[in-house]
């Protein structure tokens, strides 16, 4: 092996084993920078959250009782700058995650690349090899994907549900409460859901690699039975069918609640309007706020349970990385 080639190999190695051993801690140390202003773009988007639902308040409640158009007219000027403005800001967001993402990904591959061990079956066992194949192809995408949304989506999702709860609980507390009353059993089981998947995510994973050796395995060793190859794929079918079940399972139960709770602000919000003790403004408002909740909460959950699949992708990651690292010759200098 070349000087050059050597001195690569070495950085890789080192690279490999100074990895952190979580996912967060690997964001924190190689994307802190990049973290904090993606954060306070975050939070400009959420800051902007509340204030469509206030308009769209004052827009009805104008229209019903007074009739003053003109008012109508510049509200409804304002709402849709405000919409502009937050979308625009979203599409700066969503480039700049996009970009630290393919950024990530690039530099795990390019880590595990550079630990090329020699062309010599000897020397690079099929099983590492397909190990490496495994790692730079597939699993280094999903672990570099969650780099750009690591921070700042729990931080804007979390802001805007936040900042929309507290409006709606200013305008009326009790129809409020009991509306969100029903997003309460998502708490109890998404995170059960999750675990069920996660568990299904890392065998996947384990059996993937082993598919992946074996492929190689049979380009220089065709006496191989074929049987066990057939059964590992079959394990994997199974497996993502049992993760497609979980997940639509869980999508469903939270599409339940959440219509429960829209339900329940209009059933309750509608007697309450009736007998004069809010203003048909306010419904709307409320209501309007349960579906804004709807998408932030749903992104929470899918981050949630990426976060969960990721932490787990990464520690087979940093694992394998690190044998790698430990099994790659890296040779005699010239």
């Amino acid at each position: 092996m070349s000087t050059a080639k050597a001195e690569d190999v070495g950085r890789a190695r080192m690279d490999c084993t100074a990895l952190p051993q979580a996912v967060m801690g690997y964001v924190v140390r190689f994307t802190g920078r990049h973290q904090i202003v993606l954060a306070l773009l975050s939070v400009c988007v959420f800051l902007l959250s509340t204030m469509p639902l206030e308009l769209q308040r004052r827009i009805v409640n104008d229209a019903i009782k007074a009739g003053m158009t003109e008012t109508v007219l510049w509200s409804a000027l304002v709402y849709a700058g405000v919409a502009l403005g937050a979308q625009v800001l979203k599409l700066i967001l969503n480039l700049y995650r996009a970009w630290l993402s393919e950024r990530s990904i690039r530099a795990l591959r390019r880590r595990i690349y550079s630990l090329s061990p020699s062309t010599s079956p000897e020397r690079n066992p099929p099983a590492t090899t397909g190990t490496q194949i495994s790692m730079i192809l597939d699993e280094a995408v999903p672990i570099g994907g969650f780099v750009g949304i690591s921070v700042s989506e729990p931080l804007l999702q979390g802001g805007i549900m936040v900042s929309v709860i507290g409006y709606m609980v200013y305008l009326e507390t009790y129809m409020a409460l009991l509306s969100l009353l029903f997003l309460v059993p998502q708490f109890v089981f998404v995170p059960l859901m999750q675990r069920a998947i996660n568990h299904r995510a890392e065998m996947r994973i384990r059996t993937l690699r082993e598919v992946s050796s074996a492929i190689v395995a049979e380009t220089s060793l065709p006496a191989i039975v074929k049987e066990e190859d057939e059964r590992r794929i079959e394990h994997i079918f199974t497996l993502n069918m049992g993760i497609y079940k979980l997940k639509y399972s869980m999508h469903l139960l939270m599409h339940v609640m959440h219509h429960l709770a829209v339900a329940a602000a209009l059933g309750v919000g509608g007697w309450f309007a009736t007998t004069g003790r809010v203003d048909v403004g306010t419904v709307v408002a409320v209501v309007s706020g349960l579906g804004k909740l709807k998408d932030p909460w749903d992104d929470i959950v899918n981050w949630s349970r990426e976060f969960s699949a990721v932490s787990v992708k990464y520690r087979l990651f940093v694992e394998a990385a690190r044998r790698l690292a430990a099994v790659t010759p890296i040779g005699k200098t010239t």
